[in-house]
């Protein structure tokens, strides 16, 4: 067991969770800005999934990999824009539309790939790296977690960024009574409507970023139903993370370490089945519920239809 552990295992280990755990994070978070306003937003795996096709496609055209990322979020925001319009302007069942939005991106992504690159498949150069002095030279963990590109420090950034705006800011309080009392805030003046439509236009961009991070980043590559699932675990890390946007990060970086497992295994020389290694984030994901689910907290509103004056 010990001959295991070695720094390649480790380092293999840690790497693989960051980038297999930053596209959850995204999506976590963006479910969680989601869920605080009160919409319960299950499009968002397509949302990833149209990020990362079109964010592929501008990268790849472009031969930028930040306009990828901005084409990226403009994917997840395309999706958004019908959870908008048919669940908050029109109250439409949010799960209904959000399983329909996933179902009908991932057969859209699917043939638009066909089409464009099912001879071709090209990929993407390497992105480059920002290594941070000094840190990136710490063994182990050095180059794993201080000497990746830049969009991973801007991710991380994100989750004190969002924590921030949840507890000090009029905005963080907005969203918070949309989610649980947004007949009070509708009568102090704020439109619940644009708060809820804001945060799942955020949920969009996030998640679009996160798909984007998969198909530039973690493959360089797209293909169709690439994200396998992330969406869904994105929404099992708001709901289990209480508001707390650190505690996405922690379970974005647990089912990371899942998700990489059969990577660092292969580097340390264990020989394990696949199936079974790939088991290991959905097995992680239902213990988390057994241990955590009971005590989740969720907004009071959440997952219904705000009328302006309805009782």
């Amino acid at each position: 067991m010990g001959a295991l552990f070695t720094d390649a295992f480790l380092t293999s280990l840690v790497l693989g969770a960051l980038t297999a755990g930053l596209p959850l994070l995204l999506a976590g978070l963006g479910e969680q800005i989601s869920e605080k306003a009160g919409v319960l937003n299950i499009g968002i795996e397509g949302m990833m999934l149209m990020g990362a096709y079109l964010g592929f496609v501008v990268a790849y055209t472009t031969g930028s990999v930040w306009l990828g990322f901005l084409g990226g979020a403009v994917g997840g925001m395309a999706v958004a824009l019908p959870m908008v319009v048919l669940c908050i302007r029109l109250g439409l069942n949010q799960i209904v539309i959000g399983i329909a939005l996933t179902l009908g991106t991932e057969g859209l992504t699917a043939l638009l790939h066909h089409f464009q690159f099912a001879q071709s498949y090209p990929r993407l150069p390497a992105v480059p790296t920002l290594p941070i002095p000094g840190l990136s030279e710490l063994p182990v963990i050095g180059p794993a977690l201080f000497d990746r590109p830049a969009i991973v420090y801007l991710a991380i950034l994100a989750v004190f960024v969002t924590a921030y705006v949840f507890r000090s800011t009029q905005l963080g309080l907005a969203l918070q009574a949309a989610g649980d009392k947004p007949a009070a805030l509708d009568a102090a003046g704020v439109d619940v409507v644009n708060v809820r439509s804001f945060a799942v236009f955020t949920t969009g961009a996030l998640a679009g970023v996160g798909g984007a991070f998969m198909a530039e980043v973690g493959a360089g590559i797209f293909v169709p139903f690439m994200t396998n699932g992330a969406g869904f675990i994105g929404i099992v890390l708001a709901m289990q993370a209480r508001g707390n946007p650190f505690w996405v990060l922690a379970g974005a970086l647990l089912f990371g370490a899942c998700l990489s497992a059969t990577t660092a295994l292969q580097v340390a020389g264990v020989s394990i089945p696949t199936d079974v290694i790939q088991m290991l984030p959905f097995a992680a994901v239902l213990l988390v519920l057994v241990l955590f689910g009971r005590r989740a907290s969720l907004p009071a509103a959440l997952g219904t239809h705000y009328v302006r004056g309805a009782r």
